[in-house]
């Protein structure tokens, strides 16, 4: 069995958060209010499935998605299976709101730099 050292560790928990980033960034850049409002983990899953098609990993479990969203400092409210599909509530911090959409335009900007030197 191979165990994962504490930098494989390390660099999974960076790629997770930068996935999330992303996504809350990518939702916002879509005219979206996100910051102190509680949405269900539905309306977010399609951010979420868009930002880890561009890091090229494999789609995120509600559960970890929350996980990690709590981590970050949002505020998760599971709810009853038979209430939702997706059961969680999830409210973002104006803080978390405003680093995500700055991640995600500095990721924009990275991309057409990179773009632009093929």
């Amino acid at each position: 069995m191979i165990q994962p050292t504490l930098f494989e560790e390390n660099t999974k928990k960076a790629e997770t958060e930068k996935v999330l980033l992303y996504a809350l960034g990518d939702f916002q850049s879509r005219g979206l209010t996100l910051a102190a409002r509680e949405l269900p983990l539905d309306r977010l899953r399609g951010a979420f499935k868009r930002a880890t098609d561009k890091f090229n990993l494999e789609e995120f479990s509600d559960e970890k998605i929350a996980e990690n969203l709590e981590k970050l400092g949002a505020k998760i409210v599971k709810v009853p299976n038979y209430v939702a599909k997706h059961p969680f509530r999830v409210t973002v911090s104006d803080d978390l709101a405003e680093r995500a959409n700055k991640f995600y335009r500095e990721s924009l900007k990275n991309d057409q730099r990179e773009n632009s030197k093929v």
